[in-house]
């Protein structure tokens, strides 16, 4: 019998895992070239639940299979805070495996939110599988609200750009 797949909140010892992970998700779906250190520093605090928490799935010690980095901030024109994803990403490796990774980690998310009682900003920045990932979103949490155009670019293209 197959282990359940559970999420497990991220400690600072997960660092590095989590640093391979957001250097993969930018390469692969990222806007514009990214700057190692902003990473580490968003990560990094939320590995130590300082404005933040970091949702994991994968064993201690071993790479990851999927993350998803929230932060809590207040919108520019609050003082109220919101719980803010920044990313969720699944490990190419994993993406079809049973288990339904992103979904847990959007569930956690949303039950983080929740135990906060404060609201969840969560979105689909992305140009590749677009339509499925926003289906997945709609079963989750509902009717979505607005949308993204990006002129100039598509995610994942940032790479090609530069050079």
């Amino acid at each position: 019998m197959a282990e359940e797949i559970k999420v497990r909140t991220g400690t600072p010892e997960d660092i590095h895992g989590m640093m391979d992970l957001a250097l993969q998700a930018c390469e692969e779906n990222g806007l514009t070239n990214p700057n190692p250190e902003k990473l580490l520093n968003q990560i990094w605090a939320a590995l130590n639940q300082e404005h933040g928490i970091v949702g994991i799935i994968g064993k201690y010690g071993q790479p990851l299979e999927a993350a998803i980095l929230l932060r809590t901030e207040a919108l520019w024109y609050s003082d109220e805070l919101s719980l803010v994803e920044r990313a969720v990403f699944v490990h190419p490796e994993y993406r079809s495996a049973k288990g339904g990774r992103a979904r847990k980690l959007c569930e956690f998310a949303k039950k983080a939110a929740e135990s906060l009682d404060i609201p969840l900003i969560i979105g689909v920045l992305s140009s590749d599988r677009t339509e499925s990932k926003v289906r997945m979103y709609e079963r989750l949490f509902g009717e979505y609200s607005g949308a993204y155009w990006i002129v100039g670019r598509r995610t994942g293209t940032w790479k090609a750009a530069a050079e």
